[in-house]
Formats: C-alpha cells, structure tokens, sequence
C-alpha cells in the first residue's frame, strides 16, 4: 500500500472533491418485515419519530455534510415518498448545480425489468450518472437511522487512496451473522467481505467483533462504472453490491477501505454510543422509537448543528385538558406531536406523531401511536403500534392478556401488537369486553 496523503493536503481538496461527489440513495425497498406499514408505501417513506419520514436521515446526512448533488431512486410504492421529497426537499438551487431529484425506475432501451438488485439499480441508472459526471459516487440505503458526516468518510478514503470504501459499525461475532461482514489487515483494508456468514471475521483489535456492512459505500465513479457494465454481464450474479460488487473488487486486488462509522459518526461526545439503526422489523422500528423516550437518547434530534430537515404539515401546539381526580390530560416521559389532543387521558412513555387524539380515561403505554388516529375513551394501549388513520374504539384493551392480542392483532414474539384499521374492523361485539 503506498503512502497517505498529508492531512493538509486533503483538506485543501476536499471541498473540490465534495462539489464532485454525487449521492444515490437506493430507496424503492418495500420493508415486508414492517409488515402492513409497507404496504402503502416504500420503507424509506415510513414515519420515525413523530413528524419525520426515515429518508430524511441520509437526505439530512448529505446536506450538511456538503453534498449537494443527490439522485433518490424509488421502485415500490413510490407515490408519498416522491410527494415528500418534492414537498420538502427542493430548496437547493439548480444554478448552483445543486439538486436532489428523484429516479423512478422506468423501462430503458435493453432492461426490460424491474431492479434486480442494489448494484442493478444503479447499473439502470449510468445515464444520469454519466450525464452528471461525479468524480465519486456514494451510495446509501434509504432506510437507515443514524447521524454520519460523509466528508470524514470521503476525506479517508482520498487520504489512503483508497479505490471504495465501505462504511462498518463494530458488532459482536455473534450478530454479525446477520450482515455482511468484513476482514481487514492492520491498516483497515478489507481483505475479504462475506455475506451474512456462519463464522464471521474478527476484527484484529477488537477480539470477539467485527466489522458489520452499513449499506454505504463511496466509489471513484469511473471504477464503479466500469465494475458495473462487468457484473450485468456476469452469469449467477445477484447484482448486489455486498454480493458481488465489493466481493469482486477485494478479490480483484482494488483497495477497499473498512471506514469504521465511530470516525464520522455525529454524536456529542466521543463516550456516547456511535448510534446506527436497521429499523427492518416492527420491533426494530418500535425500540428506535422508544429510544427517543429517554431522558438523553443516543439520538439527539434537538442539536442545532446537525439538523435533520423534513417536510411536515402545518398544526397547531399539542394540547393537554382536564385536571381533576377523574381524568388528567398528562404525557410522562414521552414524545408528543403538533395537533395532538390530550383529553383527560395518560399518554406515558409512548410516542404520538402529528394529529393524534387521545379521549378521556384511556392510557396509552409504552406505544407508538401514528399520524391520525384516534383513540378511544376507557381504552388500554400497551407496548403497541397504531397504524395512521386508526380509529381505536371505546373501551379497546391491549397488552394485558396476549392470547386474545394474539387473536385480534398481529403480535410478535416479545408482546408487540400491530393495530390496523382492518384489523380493528374486524373486530366483533366480544372483542371490546
């Protein structure tokens, strides 16, 4: 391996190099493991943590880490997620050559399907590639919570010279089958990358972890290019970067970087936990969210010098009525949206997103209740997510006896219930009492 470059020398060339990176954000996934919250609309579309859609965390990454060119590919479902982008993400301005616009899939010339896979939708995508003319190109998933600064990621992979690099978070053995996981030499190179492997490589500081895949890469265009058209045109490949693109590099002798996420991570100090979520699953999605009911989250979404930016509709203040011995209008521990209303009910350790209703003599309890529902008088809500658009009746009690949950509700192993619209209309005149 040859030599790094000065530090100097790259911060001298990394705002040049961040004016030419251009970002993909892979964002047509449909999150079957969500469950019927995907089935509406695209994963990198679902809400997170009361007035947010989980793409504005990489589209919030890009911006203030000085990447102002950005392309959103979408597939599944793709109607809100282009609604909410074009509603709150098109402050950027074109004369500056500065944009985030959205690629729909659509049939080309010779591909007549639809994306087989992450490294096939960008292979589907050179054109717009080509016709912007990066220098670098990162790829990010859409369906990701966490807080990364880029320019940290690209200055270290300009500094060693790198050809890719590939972002990682330290994770013991014994999740990391679950990812794809990378061996590294003493210098953080990769020297061999296995998908979600039955014996996955340590890392060689760190005995008993290793090195797990985010999803993010950063690659010089050209390269990248090039290892595309390659693997559309070879036999048995998934077309996948963790499956082939980054395989196929490590083994073609390019050099991969391992950037180790605690480098870029944005946290406040470097004691807290580099904060990274897969919300791939209902209780993934409802323990992210439960995390920001702590007193000092691992998450600080109320840090003004890396804000994460959305588009969300205009409401009034969240209001809470009724004090007496009967019914109090309280939220304990817990996140509380614009145009929610409070009515003579208990709201603890629980997150309401914008427009939620909670009627009097009800308690809503370790719970995420979504955008627009309402909930009934004399109801209990325990460790539950409420679809949007729910219309909970008088008297509902869930998560105090999990065979009958079981038998109105979706209901995980650990005692998570799903509560649907259809679900609720289903239920019978037995089912309240």
């Amino acid at each position: 391996m040859g030599q790094s470059k000065q530090s100097s020398d790259i911060e001298a060339t990394l705002p040049s190099a961040l004016k030419h990176t251009l970002a993909l954000v892979l964002a047509g996934g449909r999150g079957t493991r969500l469950k019927d919250l995907t089935n509406a609309e695209a994963k990198p579309a679902v809400p997170f943590a009361g007035k947010f859609r989980l793409i504005d965390f990489p589209l919030s990454n890009c911006v203030n880490s000085g990447i102002r060119r950005i392309g959103v590919m979408t597939q599944y479902r793709a109607h809100t997620l282009i609604q909410h982008v074009q509603m709150g993400w098109g402050f950027l301005r074109a004369e500056f050559s500065e944009f985030i616009q959205v690629w729909p899939a659509q049939q080309g010339v010779d591909s007549e399907s639809w994306y087989l896979g992450t490294a096939d939708a960008v292979y589907q995508n050179r054109d717009l590639i080509e016709i912007n003319n990066p220098q670098y190109v990162l790829i990010l998933g859409g369906d990701h919570i966490y807080k990364q600064d880029y320019s940290r990621m690209l200055a270290d992979h300009l500094r060693l010279g790198a050809d890719a690099s590939v972002a990682c978070v330290e994770v013991p053995v014994a999740q990391a089958r679950e990812f794809g996981v990378m061996g590294v030499d003493d210098t953080d190179f990769i020297t061999n990358f296995v998908e979600k492997p039955q014996h996955p490589p340590e890392i060689p500081d760190m005995p008993g972890h290793s090195l797990a895949s985010m999803g993010i890469y950063i690659f010089n265009a050209k390269l990248l290019l090039e290892e595309l058209r390659k693997d559309a045109d070879r036999p048995g490949s998934f077309h996948d970067f963790g499956k082939d693109i980054i395989p196929s590099l490590v083994g073609g002798g390019r050099k991969v970087l391992a950037h180790r996420f605690s480098r870029s991570c944005v946290r406040e100090s470097e004691e807290r936990e580099p904060y990274w979520r897969d919300v791939g699953t209902l209780e993934s999605y409802w323990e992210a969210n439960m995390d920001l009911t702590s007193v000092t989250p691992a998450l600080n979404l109320y840090d003004a010098d890396w804000p994460i930016w959305t588009y969300q509709v205009q409401r009034p203040a969240a209001k809470f009525v009724f004090d007496n011995d009967q019914r109090r209008g309280q939220a304990l521990d817990a996140l509380v949206s614009a145009g929610c209303i409070i009515s003579g009910s208990t709201v603890r350790r629980s997150l309401l997103f914008s427009n939620v209703r909670v009627n009097s003599y009800s308690l809503v309890q370790d719970s995420v209740i979504l955008t627009d529902s309402d909930i009934g008088r004399h109801c209990i809500l325990k460790k539950a997510i409420v679809a949007p658009r729910c219309k909970v009746p008088d008297g509902l009690v869930v998560g105090e006896d999990p065979k009958r949950d079981a038998k109105r509700f979706y209901r995980t192993e650990n005692g998570l219930c799903l509560i649907t619209q259809e679900s609720l209309d289903a239920l019978g005149p037995n089912d309240l009492k």
